[in-house]
């Protein structure tokens, strides 16, 4: 069920991987056919035996498409991994793994991008075919790449996430190519746009996943000045991450695993923060307008709860003028 006053709403989210597309998810499902836009890192894309691989906009459009393995939390479901063993046995790469279905969206991918066409073009297409009435966009569709930097140097994001699997000690991320990197048009567009109900940021890593999309050229200011209602999501709760290497990240840069270091990150930017009930505690600290509810998403419900709850508070947001 849509929430009350938000039948014609359109929302764009901004959101990484695994995390993000689970509140993504919700959103779709809750907003319905052609309300959702979707601003999705890729800061993660990389070569691999010469495919363009886009993790992050893979899982948000399998997510949506109803396709993603659930357990993993990544790729299709009902995989096989017949090219995997074919190439260990002829003693390729096998670090990172690539599905015979998953293999068939990459290699697709890489003939477009060669023939020309933009990751924009490519993505929307892809979404479509799938049957996803939602506008699922790049960042950008010039290259960004995530850099890891350890004590024992710098490591490519893939690298460092599955190769190493994040066991490095972070000292510092940066993102090659960030600086002449334009944002997406479209999202560009959206930002400005007086009629979005919200700008939803997911409980996406900020540091890996949120960060690369900040960085980019204009992007941070154009959300400074929008004029719909900027909500997150921590990633944090009661003190641990909802997923992945957030909070591991966090302690190795000297932040404090809290609530209170997700709202300083993204100081200036958010007209509104969502904590879970686990952080309850912290809300009346924190310095930008709280909504406590249950942030953790195990089921499709729980999806489908946080997603109205994001959209009631970016109304209570409105009126009460704080947009």
């Amino acid at each position: 069920m849509v929430p009350e006053g938000t039948s014609d709403a359109r929302v764009l989210a901004i959101c990484g991987g695994i995390g993000g597309a689970k509140l993504a998810l919700g959103l779709y499902r809750t907003l319905g056919p052609g309300r959702l836009m979707v601003a999705i890192n890729t800061g993660d894309d990389f070569e691999h035996l010469g495919l363009h691989v886009s993790p992050d906009i893979d899982t948000v459009t399998y997510t949506l498409a109803g396709l993603n393995d659930t357990h993993r939390g990544w790729g299709l479901a009902k995989e096989s991994w017949g090219f995997m063993a074919a190439l260990e046995r002829l003693g390729g790469e096998n670090w990172f793994m690539l599905g015979d279905q998953d293999l068939a969206t990459h290699v697709q991918r890489t003939l477009r991008l060669k023939a020309g066409e933009t990751l924009s073009l490519v993505t929307t297409d892809f979404a479509t075919r799938l049957g996803i009435e939602a506008r699922l966009l790049p960042m950008s569709d010039d290259s960004v790449r995530t850099i890891v930097g350890t004590a024992d140097g710098p490591l490519a994001f893939q690298r460092y996430f599955v190769g190493e699997q994040c066991r490095p000690a972070v000292t510092e991320i940066s993102f090659d190519g960030v600086s002449t990197a334009r944002v997406q048009s479209e999202v560009l567009a959206a930002l400005a746009d007086e009629t979005l109900a919200a700008i939803v940021i997911c409980p996406s890593n900020p540091y890996l996943s949120v960060d690369p999309i900040l960085a980019l050229p204009g992007f941070r200011t154009a959300l400074e000045a929008a004029p719909a209602p900027v909500i997150a999501i921590s990633p944090i709760v009661g003190g641990r991450a909802m997923k992945g290497p957030t909070a591991k990240i966090m302690t190795e840069l000297g932040l404090p695993v809290t609530v209170h270091a997700v709202a300083e990150h993204y100081r200036g930017l958010l007209d509104g923060l969502i904590i879970d009930n686990a952080d309850a505690a912290e809300a009346d600290a924190l310095d930008v307008p709280v909504a406590v509810t249950g942030a953790v998403m195990d089921t499709l419900e729980d999806r489908d709860r946080l997603a109205r709850a994001v959209l009631d508070f970016a109304a209570s947001l409105r009126l009460r003028g704080t947009a």
